[in-house]
Protein backbone atom coordinates (compact mmCIF):
# COMPACT_ATOMS: atom_id res chain seq x y z
CA UNK A 1 0.00 0.00 0.00
CA UNK A 2 1.52 3.30 -1.05
CA UNK A 3 0.80 6.68 0.42
CA UNK A 4 -0.63 7.80 -2.91
CA UNK A 5 -3.49 5.31 -2.98
CA UNK A 6 -4.68 5.91 0.58
CA UNK A 7 -4.60 8.96 2.75
CA UNK A 8 -5.29 9.40 6.40
CA UNK A 9 -8.83 8.66 7.63
CA UNK A 10 -9.47 5.76 5.27
CA UNK A 11 -10.41 7.93 2.30
CA UNK A 12 -8.80 7.81 -1.05
CA UNK A 13 -7.44 11.05 -2.50
CA UNK A 14 -10.10 13.27 -4.05
CA UNK A 15 -12.77 12.82 -1.30
CA UNK A 16 -13.93 9.36 -2.31
CA UNK A 17 -14.99 6.77 0.20
CA UNK A 18 -12.80 3.67 0.69
CA UNK A 19 -15.07 1.77 -1.74
CA UNK A 20 -14.25 4.27 -4.46
CA UNK A 21 -17.72 5.89 -4.74
CA UNK A 22 -17.85 9.68 -4.56
CA UNK A 23 -19.74 11.35 -1.69
CA UNK A 24 -21.95 14.10 -3.03
CA UNK A 25 -24.76 16.11 -1.37
CA UNK A 26 -24.07 15.14 2.25
CA UNK A 27 -23.77 18.79 3.33
CA UNK A 28 -27.03 19.59 1.54
CA UNK A 29 -28.85 16.75 3.27
CA UNK A 30 -27.46 17.83 6.65
CA UNK A 31 -28.62 21.41 5.99
CA UNK A 32 -32.11 20.24 4.98
CA UNK A 33 -32.44 18.10 8.13
CA UNK A 34 -31.31 21.05 10.26
CA UNK A 35 -33.89 23.31 8.58
CA UNK A 36 -36.59 20.67 9.15
CA UNK A 37 -35.76 20.41 12.85
CA UNK A 38 -35.66 24.20 13.18
CA UNK A 39 -39.05 24.47 11.41
CA UNK A 40 -40.65 22.05 13.87
CA UNK A 41 -39.28 24.16 16.71
CA UNK A 42 -40.73 27.35 15.23
CA UNK A 43 -44.11 25.65 14.70
CA UNK A 44 -44.04 24.54 18.33
CA UNK A 45 -43.40 28.11 19.48
CA UNK A 46 -46.26 29.40 17.33
CA UNK A 47 -48.62 26.80 18.84
CA UNK A 48 -47.43 27.75 22.33
CA UNK A 49 -48.12 31.42 21.61
CA UNK A 50 -51.62 30.61 20.32
CA UNK A 51 -52.48 28.61 23.43
CA UNK A 52 -51.10 31.41 25.64
CA UNK A 53 -53.43 33.89 23.92
CA UNK A 54 -56.39 31.52 24.44
CA UNK A 55 -55.54 31.16 28.13
CA UNK A 56 -55.27 34.95 28.47
CA UNK A 57 -58.72 35.45 26.90
CA UNK A 58 -60.20 32.74 29.14
CA UNK A 59 -58.63 34.38 32.18
CA UNK A 60 -60.10 37.75 31.21
CA UNK A 61 -63.54 36.18 30.79
CA UNK A 62 -63.32 34.48 34.20
CA UNK A 63 -62.31 37.78 35.75
CA UNK A 64 -65.29 39.52 34.13
CA UNK A 65 -67.63 36.80 35.40
CA UNK A 66 -66.20 37.07 38.92
CA UNK A 67 -66.61 40.85 38.92
CA UNK A 68 -70.17 40.54 37.64
CA UNK A 69 -71.02 37.94 40.32
CA UNK A 70 -69.44 40.20 42.94
CA UNK A 71 -71.62 43.08 41.75
CA UNK A 72 -74.74 40.92 42.03
CA UNK A 73 -73.71 39.61 45.46
CA UNK A 74 -73.04 43.13 46.78
CA UNK A 75 -76.49 44.24 45.59
CA UNK A 76 -78.00 41.30 47.51
CA UNK A 77 -76.05 42.25 50.63
CA UNK A 78 -77.16 45.87 50.26
CA UNK A 79 -80.80 44.84 49.85
CA UNK A 80 -80.49 42.44 52.78
CA UNK A 81 -82.16 39.68 50.79
CA UNK A 82 -81.26 36.93 48.34
CA UNK A 83 -84.82 36.74 47.01
CA UNK A 84 -84.28 38.09 43.47
CA UNK A 85 -88.00 37.64 42.67
CA UNK A 86 -89.83 38.76 45.83
CA UNK A 87 -87.60 41.73 46.65
CA UNK A 88 -88.65 44.61 44.37
CA UNK A 89 -85.20 46.20 44.33
CA UNK A 90 -83.45 42.94 43.32
CA UNK A 91 -86.19 42.04 40.82
CA UNK A 92 -85.75 45.42 39.10
CA UNK A 93 -81.97 44.96 39.00
CA UNK A 94 -82.36 41.42 37.66
CA UNK A 95 -84.80 42.35 34.90
CA UNK A 96 -83.43 45.74 33.87
CA UNK A 97 -79.70 45.61 34.53
CA UNK A 98 -78.21 42.18 35.16
CA UNK A 99 -79.97 40.16 32.46
CA UNK A 100 -79.27 42.91 29.92
CA UNK A 101 -75.61 43.48 30.81
CA UNK A 102 -74.54 39.85 31.22
CA UNK A 103 -74.82 39.23 27.49
CA UNK A 104 -73.14 42.49 26.42
CA UNK A 105 -69.33 42.29 26.27
CA UNK A 106 -69.03 46.08 26.01
CA UNK A 107 -70.56 46.62 29.48
CA UNK A 108 -68.56 44.15 31.60
CA UNK A 109 -70.70 41.29 30.33
CA UNK A 110 -69.68 38.15 28.50
CA UNK A 111 -70.24 36.87 25.00
CA UNK A 112 -73.19 34.45 25.03
CA UNK A 113 -73.48 35.04 28.78
CA UNK A 114 -76.38 33.96 30.97
CA UNK A 115 -77.12 34.63 34.62
CA UNK A 116 -79.09 32.19 36.79
CA UNK A 117 -79.99 32.07 40.46
CA UNK A 118 -80.59 28.94 42.50
CA UNK A 119 -82.07 29.30 45.97
CA UNK A 120 -80.22 27.17 48.51
CA UNK A 121 -81.92 28.34 51.72
CA UNK A 122 -83.95 31.39 52.74
CA UNK A 123 -80.69 33.27 53.38
CA UNK A 124 -78.45 31.87 50.65
CA UNK A 125 -78.47 31.53 46.89
CA UNK A 126 -76.09 30.42 44.15
CA UNK A 127 -75.23 32.84 41.36
CA UNK A 128 -74.31 30.91 38.21
CA UNK A 129 -72.82 32.67 35.21
CA UNK A 130 -72.23 30.72 32.00
CA UNK A 131 -70.66 31.91 28.76
CA UNK A 132 -68.98 30.71 25.59
CA UNK A 133 -66.27 32.82 23.95
CA UNK A 134 -66.84 33.41 20.22
CA UNK A 135 -63.59 31.62 19.33
CA UNK A 136 -64.77 28.41 21.00
CA UNK A 137 -66.72 25.93 18.89
CA UNK A 138 -70.46 25.74 19.43
CA UNK A 139 -70.17 22.03 20.19
CA UNK A 140 -67.78 22.55 23.12
CA UNK A 141 -69.00 23.06 26.66
CA UNK A 142 -69.68 26.47 28.17
CA UNK A 143 -67.52 28.03 30.84
CA UNK A 144 -69.24 28.37 34.20
CA UNK A 145 -68.63 30.38 37.37
CA UNK A 146 -70.74 29.75 40.47
CA UNK A 147 -70.73 31.95 43.56
CA UNK A 148 -72.74 31.31 46.71
CA UNK A 149 -74.14 34.28 48.64
CA UNK A 150 -74.94 33.61 52.30
CA UNK A 151 -76.53 36.38 54.32
CA UNK A 152 -76.37 36.44 58.13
Amino acid sequence: MTSRSKSRGGKAPGGNAPGGKPQRGIALIEALVAILIFSFGVLGLIALEASAVNFAVDSEDRNRAALFASDVASAMWTAGSVDWIGNAQLAALNNNVWQVNINNPTTTGLTNGTLNFTAVTAKSTDITITWRPPARAATSSNSTLTTRVILP
